[in-house]
């Protein structure tokens, strides 16, 4: 399973991802947190990390909704 950051699911976005890491809070928040969570889906996916299912759906959804709300901070 491949663990890409937003600079690589985003190409077209890079240089706008840097400038707003550096300038936006809320978009660095944002950011953090997607990472911090693809980072405990893609643990729990390679069975470093057991749970449950539904805490696994729950934090795909997250991803979804971070994910989601990123794009369009970077679309407008």
């Amino acid at each position: 399973m491949e663990n890409h950051d937003l600079l690589h699911v985003f190409p077209e976005y890079q240089e706008k991802i840097v400038q707003l890491q550096t300038e936006d809070v809320h978009f660095r928040d944002l950011f953090d947190e997607y990472h911090k969570t693809k980072r405990e889906v893609f643990s729990i996916k390679t069975e470093e990390v057991i749970t449950t299912d539904e805490y696994l759906k729950e934090l795909k959804v997250k991803l979804l909704h971070l994910k989601d709300e990123i794009y369009h901070i970077l679309k407008g």
